[in-house]
């Protein structure tokens, strides 16, 4: 029988750096530079590196990553860990005057949290044609009979956080053929 703390897994080398953005420009590259280090620690608990940000009136109220593995809870994305902080912390579920900064395109459950939380806007910085729901597979917060509407925002800080991504899937990869070896 496995001790509960045999899931826990080591601390992981990261190849990126984290961003140091200027504090005297809250942009959306400013947001998202932030959610890009949420997504470097989420590489360093041996999670996939995405990282979500919510802010509100220039705070942010709400930090995530994924923490699926960790918790061994499929709904553990960063979107969603962000959604319900940043509820809590206003003591509202309606999050109207909020955006959520993600590193990639919603999945298409954290694409409906983002409509069930009434956001304001969705930032993210690449998109996902397999199963993006907010543009790349489909546009799920565009469906014609919603009683609330997202504003989406695509391609903010695309580069980097598209590297991360590929860098560790093609890490995991070559980890996962070589343990089959």
């Amino acid at each position: 029988m496995e001790s509960e703390n045999s899931s826990i897994r080591p601390p992981l080398s990261c190849p990126f750096d984290k961003l140091h953005p200027s504090q005297l420009v809250r942009d959306d590259k400013f947001y998202m530079s932030l959610a890009f280090n949420l997504a470097v620690d989420a590489w360093r608990v041996d999670e996939v590196p995405i990282g979500a940000i919510i802010e509100r009136g220039g705070e942010i109220i709400a930090a995530a990553h994924n923490e699926v593995e960790r918790a061994g809870d499929p709904t553990a994305h960063a979107e969603i860990l962000a959604i319900t902080q940043a509820a809590k912390k206003i003591g509202d579920w309606r999050l109207n005057e909020c955006t959520l900064y993600v590193t990639k395109e919603p999945c298409p459950m954290c694409s409906g949290a983002t409509i069930m939380s009434r956001l304001s806007r969705v930032v993210f910085a690449w998109g996902d044609p397999k199963m993006g729901c907010m543009g790349g597979a489909t546009p799920l917060h565009s469906l014609p009979k919603l009683n609330h509407r997202v504003t989406v925002t695509a391609g903010v800080l695309e580069q980097p956080c598209k590297e991360i991504l590929q860098a560790y899937f093609n890490l995991k990869r070559g980890r996962d053929s070589e343990a089959t070896a």
